[in-house]
């Protein structure tokens, strides 16, 4: 069972025993992402995340942080989103002061070298470069873009080429002191442990952490009265496509619902889309439709990659399913199916220790509260079939339809036309 501590200067730590492995996770969330990030500094949450692994006062380079972990065979990433950064180290149970040192130290004390601010400029260009020459990629960048436009919760979360090489050295320590600080953080350590001396160690390793106070990020603003269509225009062999709604934030009541929706339509290889897509028409090698819940924005969208010429028809028949979902109940079976697929699934993930600090630290820090599995499945056991036609019905409105493309295509017409329910 987990635990959750609150020390005075507000530093939040879970800890989550777990008997069954030798391993053990650290990992710190700070509550910052390009939410945060003001046009001028798109991008800078990842450059940041990027430049604690150039060195620190104890670990003078870039070696010296990888070598701790890699001497010890760990496993250490960092990562960025929309309203969170996260350090993680996993490593065998007999190592976990190492990762504790290591995790502590990244955060607390890295010098973010001045030439090695310049030098990593090029690599995140290098990565936007990548993410844009691949066109499954790049419609996911697409997507926020269409849906909220040029404020925060619409810009990409590694930036643009023009933000990246304007943020400098002093930006960077600034956007840290502004965000990285105690009541924005929290620790969540996974794994065979012994929580009590898990939390005298944290408390010795960040003691020196700092304790101003945070900034919040930009409030979201959303209107839409007609679908919305992006069209990016490029000579490729295969369009990809993202298409669907508006949805509900983490703090709406039916987002269990919204969740098991999405599982229906394209979350298994039996699901709808799937089935619609790939087996009958054969039209599509990937189909997937998958659910985003942040503290203030949401969403549901199918993603595809079609031949060029079978893009109107996938359109079709995804707007098809989204319109008979919205008039006519699922089967109680189908319903069944979808929600022992999320209960076995999330039971199957969250066998390793990275997930479940994952997953305790995630609600907390985007909900400020904490669910078990055992309590999010009740709340999955209780959506009903009127519930799953309810909210198809509430998002799947012609005015709420949103399609983000990328194709060799010059006339929207044609799109714009079929784009209704």
């Amino acid at each position: 069972m987990f635990k959750k501590t609150t020390l005075k200067n507000g530093l939040r730590i879970i800890t989550v025993p777990m008997e069954s492995t030798q391993a053990v996770t650290v990992l710190v969330l700070v509550g910052t992402g390009s939410k945060y990030e003001t046009k001028e500094t798109n991008g800078i949450s990842h450059f940041l995340e990027h430049m604690y692994f150039k060195g620190t006062k104890k670990r003078s380079s870039q070696i010296a942080v990888a070598e701790t972990l890699d001497k010890v065979g760990g496993i250490y990433n960092a990562f960025t989103s929309e309203e969170y950064t996260g350090y993680f180290a996993k490593v065998a149970v007999s190592q976990m002061e190492i990762a504790l040192d290591w995790v502590s130290d990244i955060y607390l004390n890295s010098i973010l070298p001045e030439k090695e601010v310049e030098k990593e400029k090029g690599v995140i260009i290098e990565e936007i470069n990548m993410i844009y020459d691949h066109p499954l990629s790049y419609v996911q960048t697409l997507w926020p873009k269409l849906l909220y436009g040029d404020q925060p919760a619409g810009w990409d979360v590694t930036g643009t080429k023009e933000s990246v090489t304007k943020i400098n050295y002093q930006k960077l320590i600034d956007y840290m002191k502004s965000q990285y600080v105690s009541k924005n953080t929290i620790i969540c350590i996974a794994g065979k442990i012994d929580a009590e001396e898990v939390i005298k160690k944290i408390k010795k390793y960040f003691s020196k952490i700092d304790t101003a106070p945070f900034k919040s990020k930009q409030e979201v603003s959303e209107r839409q009265t007609r679908p919305a269509f992006l069209l990016h225009q490029r000579k490729t062999d295969q369009t990809h496509l993202c298409l669907g709604v508006r949805g509900y934030n983490v703090f709406h009541p039916r987002r269990y619902t919204q969740e098991i929706l999405g599982i229906i339509l394209g979350g298994m290889m039996s699901s709808r889309l799937f089935i619609e897509l790939r087996a009958k028409l054969g039209i599509a090698y990937y189909v997937s439709t998958t659910i985003s819940s942040d503290t203030d924005t949401g969403y549901l969208v199918t993603q595809t990659g079609v031949d060029n010429r079978k893009t109107e028809l996938a359109i079709s028949t995804i707007l098809k399913e989204y319109k008979k979902i919205s008039q006519k109940k699922v089967p109680q079976s189908e319903l069944k199916k979808a929600k022992e697929y999320i209960k076995g699934k999330t039971a199957l993930e969250l066998e390793s220790s990275d997930a479940q600090a994952a997953f305790y630290a995630g609600q907390e820090l985007l909900e400020k509260k904490i669910l078990t599995p055992e309590e999010i499945f009740k709340k999955i056991d209780r959506v009903t079939v009127n519930d799953i036609l309810k909210v198809a019905k509430e998002i799947f409105q012609p005015q709420k339809l949103n399609l983000a493309l990328i194709g060799p295509f010059e006339d929207k017409k044609p799109f714009e036309k079929i784009l209704t329910i």
